[in-house]
């Protein structure tokens, strides 16, 4: 089986946000696969997608601190800001997390650990909606 959805996800403000039960909800077609494998792509190049911890939000908090540390925005010297200080930064974070996972999938389930959830790492002030293209690949029930 192979299936291909796109998914609109909500804006969100800056910093990092688990959307993994969002994309779950958007992926029904999921539950019918027994053996798998779930590629998200986000279309942009100001977001990321990232897997780590799904229960304390000060993970997500620490990363958005951490992220706006090494990657500062005002700083001297670059080109591309027509779209404000918050733009080439956002890029260069997007690059280094990355726009694309790949998870398994088992029995019509994500086949995570516990504390695994995916984020969104938006890295724009004002981002907007999201979209992601996610593509199923695997043995049906």
């Amino acid at each position: 089986m192979w299936q291909q959805t796109l998914i609109t996800l909500r804006a969100r403000p800056r910093g990092f946000h688990l959307v993994t039960d969002e994309l779950i909800a958007a992926l029904p077609q999921l539950r019918q696969c027994q053996a798998g494998l779930l590629h998200l792509w986000l279309q942009h190049t100001s977001a990321s997608l990232t897997i780590n911890e799904n229960a304390d939000p000060a993970v997500r908090r620490d990363f958005e601190r951490f992220f706006s540390r090494l990657v500062p925005e005002g700083t001297a010297g670059f080109e591309h800001n027509d779209e404000g200080d918050d733009d080439l930064p956002a890029h260069f974070k997007a690059s280094l997390l990355g726009c694309q996972i790949s998870l398994p999938v088992s029995q019509g389930r994500l086949a995570v650990g516990v504390w695994q959830g995916i984020y969104l790492g938006e890295h724009r002030n004002h981002g907007g909606a999201r979209r992601v293209l996610a593509t199923l690949h695997g043995e049906g029930a």
